[in-house]
């Protein structure tokens, strides 16, 4: 079935500082959250995050500490915005969504939870689902463990299996990272829109999920230990599918095959 998912560019990106910001709603570009930084602000920061706030964009407020980790420029600026994705997406508007979704069926371990939706974030995700048994605390630590990535991607703690079948009903395949695969990542289109199943760190991918996946994919290892951890294994599979994406892109801009 062909999928009903459009392929487009990254959506999301870090615009630093006043002018770009201000270029960006000057441009019609969509703005979706600001973070600053707190205390007294220059004119022009103060009279951007006032613009902001005017137009109903959501200004996060944080230490000059944070905003150093987050921003990709240094010095770091005083205001940050996020362009493109939006963080308050509903589960039906991210699985419709051009960009990856990620699914942790199963996870035992909020900081493992937490480095997972870092990575996401970070590679471009247009959103991740936990399927975990977390409590309230569970979770406040999961986000803590993700540098606040929940402020700038949409975050979903919902059963698997059920996620499984709406991403389906979207249009996007289900690729799942287990042990049992029999293909690497780089032997597999990563590009087109896809809901990617990681296991949990006890028992993997339940039987019942991995029957309804399109592709298994396994990760090569070298060692004697059989299986990396599940954050170093997802973020193999985001690296390769953003090389992937960017040798595609590159080929479509000059006219050639990317195959």
């Amino acid at each position: 079935m062909p999928s009903r998912v459009p392929h487009a560019p990254p959506r999301t990106r870090q615009l630093a500082g006043p002018a770009a910001i201000e270029a960006a709603l000057a441009s019609g570009e969509t703005v979706r959250v600001l973070l600053v930084r707190d205390g007294e602000l220059p004119p022009d920061a103060a009279a951007i995050v006032e613009r902001a706030r005017g137009k109903g964009i959501e200004v996060r407020v944080s230490s000059a500490a944070a905003l150093w980790r987050l921003s990709m420029t240094k010095p770091a600026s005083d205001v940050l915005a996020l362009v493109g994705r939006d963080p308050r997406a509903s589960l039906d508007e991210t699985l419709a969504a051009p960009e990856p979704v990620w699914l942790l069926a199963g996870i035992a371990y909020p900081g493992n939870a937490g480095f997972a939706v870092r990575t996401a974030e970070v590679s471009g995700a247009a959103g991740i689902v936990i399927d975990a048994r977390f409590d309230r605390p569970a979770r406040r630590e999961a986000v803590r463990a993700s540098m606040r990535a929940d402020w700038f991607m949409p975050v979903f703690f919902e059963r698997a299996l059920p996620v499984v079948e709406r991403a389906r009903a979207a249009g996007r395949r289900i690729l799942a990272i287990e042990d049992v695969g029999q293909r690497a990542p780089w032997e597999v289109d990563l590009v087109r829109p896809a809901l990617f199943v990681v296991g949990g760190e006890r028992y993997g991918i339940a039987p019942e999920i991995l029957a309804r996946c399109d592709e298994v994919l396994r990760i090569p290892t070298a060692g004697f230990i059989p299986s990396y951890n599940l954050q170093a294994a997802m973020a193999a599979v985001a690296i390769e599918r953003l090389r992937q994406e960017t040798r595609r892109r590159r080929a479509g801009a000059e006219g050639v095959d990317a195959k």
